[in-house]
């Protein structure tokens, strides 16, 4: 008798716990499909980003510092929010795809190395309101600098890839620089 009620405690402790893991999940595998999302194609995209810190109207704004920034060599600690077109062409008058929007800070003491925290924001063709996010370190004074692509929304939901990035121009008394963008993205 003792050996029946014990297996029907358990029974009874085993049903409840499987009852309540089914009436609600934390998480299920779902086809992708049921998304939306199609066979994964490769697009590679090509523009300028216009970096203006020094104009009447600049586009990228520091917003914090270090105590010790003004004395860096590097300017290791400054914060910059970014709000910079994107265009076709490396002249700013060109037409315009997009904004890079988003966050960079000096985060090296031994050379000019930032961290890049931004969305490509798309409002032209078949790319207008999508986006595709930016995590990663852009060495400034090297050739080219290569960043991943983390994510992204609208057509670049699920993506994944990397950025090039490459200086066209940079005026060291201002500050303002363009540079030129090839970005090879996964997606859907």
């Amino acid at each position: 008798m003792a050996r029946n009620l014990v297996i029907l405690s358990i029974l009874l402790v085993f049903s409840a716990l499987t009852a309540s893991e089914s009436d609600q999940y934390f998480s299920k595998k779902i086809s992708p499909s049921s998304l939306g999302l199609k066979k994964e194609k490769l697009t590679h995209l090509h523009f300028y980003f216009h970096d203006i810190i020094t104009a009447k109207n600049p586009t990228a704004v520091q917003v914090a510092e270090a105590a010790l920034t003004n004395t860096s060599s590097t300017l290791f600690g400054a914060v910059f929010v970014m709000d910079d077109p994107l265009t076709v062409a490396p002249e700013l008058t060109s037409k315009m795809v997009g904004r890079a929007q988003g966050i960079y800070a000096s985060a090296s003491q031994s050379d000019l190395g930032i961290l890049m925290v931004l969305n490509f924001a798309f409002m032209e063709g078949k790319f207008n309101g999508s986006n595709l996010s930016v995590l990663g370190r852009n060495a400034v004074f090297s050739g080219i600098r290569e960043m991943p692509i983390v994510g992204g929304s609208g057509v670049f939901r699920f993506s994944r890839g990397y950025a090039q990035a490459k200086t066209h121009t940079f005026d060291v008394k201002s500050g303002n620089a363009v540079v030129e963008y090839n970005v090879y993205v996964f997606h859907h």
